[in-house]
């Protein structure tokens, strides 16, 4: 079989049964996750934009518009309701900076209400399968600036959709092959703090539908999408050819396990610093006015994406979200890094800026995830911090508390909360997902009165 071949399969193929405990455990905490984020991103920058759109273009109303309700085509429903998922970068996040809940999750719902229904079991088991495609298709991947979500998850996006719909796995076969044709997306957008970014989990959505879609109806993609001459292969792993990470242990081999959830609402390159800045103001009562200067090192990837000069462009948000001397300025100052701080009038206070220009990033080669802080004082004393990577992603999770201050804090954010009694039966659901007969019942849990 070839390796397309025993992708499609396996994502068609994937049973509850098949599925470990804590693999189960991490689709319902996946979830619950991208329930929360999409709730404090729906007024975000350019979520009621994409609301506006989506309804604009009207169409047949398959599925629901999240937080705000009434119905568009399942394609363009997802589209918005992804933007609003990662809007605030604090969703789930996975190495090489691949984003699968917010897509994976938005359109398993919405292409539940599309197809007529879907059980608990068949819901969890489809965000399994299509979550560990993306894990593995990033794994063997060398994006070297295309934006990771941008390209793997859109192959999750299209795995999710099929499952619902009940592909088999040939027709899972061309739902992939089509999404390999419309893999796309830079890192550029966040260099430049564009809102591009969270519209980078729409289309991705958006694609994964239209695929899985068009494969339904017979629409054919090319059989060597992944080891063909100009295959993924060629095109997104400079020709490095791994058939056992992609392929191998399916079912035994859970890449997904590396899944981690943000500690900050700002990019996973941002979170180890701001760690590190933290953990030494508490050791050392480090207050914003005695530093003469902090020194950081970061591996390359971490470099390049957000390790520039701190500058306030046209979407605020996105220029501290995707900025390390931002993230560690914001929390020496405030002591911590929420929702708020990341407000454009936040981002913009003078105080926050001009400590950023204390604040110098280092690129060394031989780092990767890790990082060290070197901060001097005006007095002439020298601390120094060293951590293995970001909070909340392995090795270091969150505890089950934090998660659940995490989801607290999303769905009290934003300009269209869901009611309190709403909010408590989507935990209770979630949390008894497998026992769900039909999960479009928590849809109209996720729709705001306001």
């Amino acid at each position: 079989m070839t390796v397309e071949g025993s992708l499609a399969r396996s994502v068609a193929e994937t049973r509850y049964e098949d599925l470990p405990e804590d693999v189960i455990a991490l689709m319902k905490l996946m979830t619950r996750t991208i329930v929360g984020t999409t709730v404090a991103g729906a007024t975000a920058e350019g979520c009621p934009e994409a609301i506006d759109q989506v309804r604009a273009w009207g169409g047949p109303e398959e599925a629901t518009l999240l937080i705000y309700g009434g119905k568009a085509p399942a394609h363009n429903a997802v589209l918005a309701n992804s933007v609003m998922a990662r809007a605030l970068d604090i969703c789930d996040g996975m190495a090489p900076g691949i984003h699968i809940g917010s897509s994976v999750v938005p359109v398993a719902l919405a292409m539940a209400e599309a197809n007529g229904g879907c059980s608990g079991r068949d819901f969890i088991a489809a965000l399994a399968a299509a979550s560990e495609l993306t894990a593995r298709i990033s794994a063997v991947a060398d994006y070297d600036g295309f934006d990771p979500t941008g390209i793997g998850t859109t192959f999750g996006a299209a795995a999710v959709a099929g499952r619902i719909m009940g592909l088999d796995s040939e027709a899972m076969h061309h739902a992939l092959a089509l999404a390999f044709n419309r893999a796309a997306g830079s890192f550029q957008s966040n260099i430049d703090g564009s809102l591009a970014v969270r519209y980078i989990q729409g289309f991705v959505s958006q694609n994964g539908v239209a695929c899985a879609q068009l494969a339904q109806r017979g629409i054919t993609g090319p059989d060597h999408y992944i080891g063909g001459l100009f295959g993924y292969y060629h095109l997104f792993c400079k020709d490095k050819r791994d058939d056992a990470t992609l392929c191998g242990e399916w079912g035994k081999d859970w890449h997904v396990r590396q899944m981690g959830f943000k500690s900050a609402p700002s990019c996973g390159c941002t979170i180890a610093s701001t760690d590190l800045i933290l953990d030494l103001a508490e050791r050392y009562d480090l207050a914003p006015d005695d530093v003469e200067t902090i020194d950081i090192s970061v591996g390359p990837p971490v470099y390049n994406l957000t390790g520039h000069d701190f500058e306030v462009g046209d979407n605020p948000t996105v220029n501290a979200q995707f900025n390390i001397q931002y993230c560690v300025a914001n929390a020496l100052i405030n002591r911590s890094a929420r929702l708020e701080h990341f407000d454009p009038d936040n981002v913009k206070e003078p105080h926050i800026m001009a400590l950023t220009k204390k604040i110098r990033i280092h690129c060394d080669a031989q780092r990767i995830s890790d990082a060290q802080m070197e901060v001097r004082t005006r007095k002439g004393r020298l601390y120094r911090a060293e951590t293995v990577g970001p909070s909340g992603f392995p090795p270091l999770p969150l505890t089950a508390e934090q998660h659940r201050q995490r989801f607290e804090d999303n769905i009290g954010y934003g300009g269209k909360p869901l009611s309190r009694v709403n909010v408590d039966r989507l935990v209770d659901a979630v949390e008894a997902l497998e026992t769900m007969e039909d999960v479009r019942t928590l849809v109209p849990l996720m729709i705001s009165e306001v």
